[in-house]
């Protein structure tokens, strides 16, 4: 009997890759060769491994001990405050000495060197789940040493640094400049072998993206202006998300069961998104439904606002320029200008449908997230400068 006549094609896929066959390789030897009894022993401890009842003696099958690095900061305060709202985990803050991110209450901090190997083991031992939310200042490769010392210290599940738009799409995350930043982590876990990834498919931050400048979504309210520049006609959409969503998209995963019981338990389970991006969403929307939405927060009209167009193409090759020249604005610019492309890249559900379902994440009012924004604009809101909101 031949291997290669038991199993589907998905099956041969993964076990190519955990043997690290050729793609080419056709499986041609018989069950009696010392390389297929190898490659069938790995399939069924695979198999095995799908499955909570195949696990050793003291499996709980649930997730309790999550980590957070950035537990304090844009996104990551988020994901701790809802975790602990749960009451079914504990949340560990890993903080860098020196930090002056305040740590939501209830949560255990833990300081680390991040220069100190060990220091970082220690801190991750017995972590179940860790999920990684850094600047976009920190020191190159902070990333990947956390990683290190994840795989280390034994952590099964990580989530990287990858809070944004689809970084699958070759051409967009090479254009608009995410891919360089979020690719590496993903690398850096597989390459370990230690940890299974899940990376959070948010899009853009509605909030921040409304509210840090007109790089961002378009819009200036610098020196009490109201102008917003259109990409093309300012009615492409593309898919965003609060950080309340992103909060309560990581509880919901995180409190679904680890694995299903058995072959027909048909429950959603965290191990569905092993080793891929988990897609969830607050709105699909346009700048030009953006705008509509302040005008109605704020009881204005087209009347009061200055509106530029520029096309989403001239805009992205003008932010190259910027960059070439050493002008950072042109980083966001280019950035935001490339994922608004009129050719649906921006648009994650029409592509791969959303895990809001699931995770039974609610449908939020685009009216309040605005009104969150337009807060954040009164109090000079700025990520790189003031945080306070």
């Amino acid at each position: 009997m031949l291997l290669g006549s038991m199993l589907d094609e998905e099956s041969l896929a993964s076990i190519r890759y955990r043997t690290q066959l050729p793609p080419q390789h056709s499986f041609q030897p018989t069950l009696q060769s010392s390389l297929a009894k190898f490659i069938k022993f790995v399939f069924i401890i695979t198999m095995a491994q799908k499955y909570a009842k195949n696990q050793p003696e003291g499996f709980t099958n649930r997730i309790e001990r999550v980590a957070i690095v950035g537990a304090g900061g844009s996104v990551g305060q988020y994901l701790a405050r809802a975790l602990l709202k749960t009451g079914k985990h504990t949340v560990t803050a890993i903080t860098r000495e020196g930090s002056t991110s305040k740590i939501p209450e209830g949560a255990k901090s833990v300081i680390v060197d991040y220069e100190n190997e060990d220091s970082i083991v220690a801190a991750l031992k017995g972590q179940q789940f860790l999920a990684i939310s850094m600047s976009v200042t920190a020191a190159p490769g902070t990333q990947e040493k956390i990683i290190a010392a994840a795989a280390k210290a034994g952590v099964p599940w990580v989530m990287p640094n990858c809070y944004g738009t689809d970084f699958t799409n070759a051409s967009l995350a090479e254009e608009n400049m995410t891919g360089q930043s979020v690719l590496p982590g993903i690398k850096a876990i597989e390459d370990a072998g230690v940890s299974s990834w899940i990376a959070m498919g948010c899009s853009y931050w509605y909030e921040f993206s409304l509210a840090q400048g007109p790089q961002w979504y378009g819009f200036d309210f610098s020196d009490n202006q109201k102008k917003v520049t259109f990409y093309d006609d300012g009615k492409t959409q593309i898919n965003t998300s609060t950080w309340l969503q992103c909060g309560r998209a990581i509880a919901a995963l995180l409190s679904l069961k680890e694995l299903p019981e058995d072959g027909n338990d048909k429950s959603p389970t965290l191990s569905q998104w092993r080793n891929k991006p988990m897609w969830i969403s607050s709105f699909l929307i346009s700048q030009r439904e953006i705008l509509d939405s302040i005008q109605r927060v704020t009881g204005t009209t087209d009347k009061d606002w200055e509106i530029d167009y520029e096309g989403s193409h001239e805009r992205w090759s003008r932010a190259m320029d910027m960059l070439k020249k050493g002008d950072r604005r042109g980083w966001a610019m280019g950035m935001y200008a490339r994922t608004f492309y009129p050719n649906g890249d921006g648009n994650i559900e029409a592509k791969y449908g959303l895990a809001n379902d699931v995770l039974g994440l609610p449908k939020e009012d685009l009216d309040e997230a605005t009104k969150r924004a337009l807060d954040m604009v009164d109090a000079k809101y700025n990520y790189f400068t003031n945080r306070s909101k």
